[in-house]
């Protein structure tokens, strides 16, 4: 089974899809949003609302935690998730797409874990599924690199702030992208992301920043994202040769010492 986290701009996949059914699913961490199971190219798809239908949860409210465990609940193997971004590269422009190959996180308040009970440590030296990478980047033309930077949000990011993450080595900007992708690790689902660039980032932007111009831009790439995420979905195999469904080996700490022998 295959996953599609939404954000702004691709609800409408469903559409493409047939038998469509509707759930929601009650985890630990409280209910999913109401997900879109259909079949399209032949494949069981769900389709997830991060937001909530009707965008109603901010960035910084989102319930990860519920919105990746409903998704592995459900059966759901690969997960493609969709990001709008701001640039911070002056050669990637408001509309391109990029599919990122690393992350910086700047969140601050939210949860990032599944384990708080289990000493689990697991690798994030490559963070996103290579193989789902590789599928997206030849589904459509898209910029096959970049550091995603995750703030908390809701707010823009500074002048300031923008000029610390290019320092860094970031590429794109954006509110959404973490801790999911960590989540989805820790449950060893393939994850990755395809970003739309909606606009420059602050003190790259030579105007004011407003949830307008990010709007525009992503309702005018819409038919292109959502035919990448199509032409993605046919390509991706029926047998999993991916190691993200190993990614807990050897990331537990095993409790095997008694106290008198601390």
């Amino acid at each position: 089974m295959i996953g599609i986290i939404g954000g702004t701009g691709v609800y409408e996949i469903v559409e493409l899809g047939e038998e469509i059914v509707y759930k929601v699913v009650e985890t630990p961490y409280g209910p999913s949003p109401e997900m879109s199971i259909f079949q399209l190219h032949g494949k069981e798809v769900v389709f997830m609302p991060r937001h909530t239908l009707g965008h109603a949860k901010p960035p910084h409210m989102v319930n990860y935690l519920s919105n990746i465990w409903s998704l592995k609940k459900m059966g759901v193997e690969k997960v493609i998730a969709t990001n709008a971004v701001g640039s911070m590269d002056e050669s990637i422009k408001p509309g391109d797409f990029v599919v990122p190959h690393d992350f910086l996180d700047f969140t601050r308040m939210r949860k990032g874990t599944f384990y708080d009970d289990r000493t689990v440590h697991i690798d994030v030296t490559e963070p996103y599924c290579s193989q789902l990478r590789d599928i997206l980047i030849s589904s459509g033309n898209v910029i096959g690199n970049g550091v995603y930077v995750c703030t908390e949000g809701p707010r823009f990011e500074t002048a300031a702030e923008i000029q610390m993450f290019r320092q860094l080595g970031g590429t794109v900007v954006g509110m959404t992208g973490l801790p999911e992708v960590i989540l989805a690790r820790e449950l060893e689902m393939c994850y990755s992301s395809i970003c739309t660039v909606s606009n420059y980032a602050a003190s790259i932007s030579p105007s004011k920043l407003t949830i307008d111009e990010v709007f525009e831009v992503v309702e005018n790439k819409r038919k292109d994202l959502i035919r990448i995420l199509s032409d993605s979905i046919k390509k991706i195999p029926s047998d999993n040769l991916c190691e993200c469904e190993n990614t807990l080996d050897g990331a537990e700490v095993d409790n095997f010492l008694e106290p008198e022998d601390l």
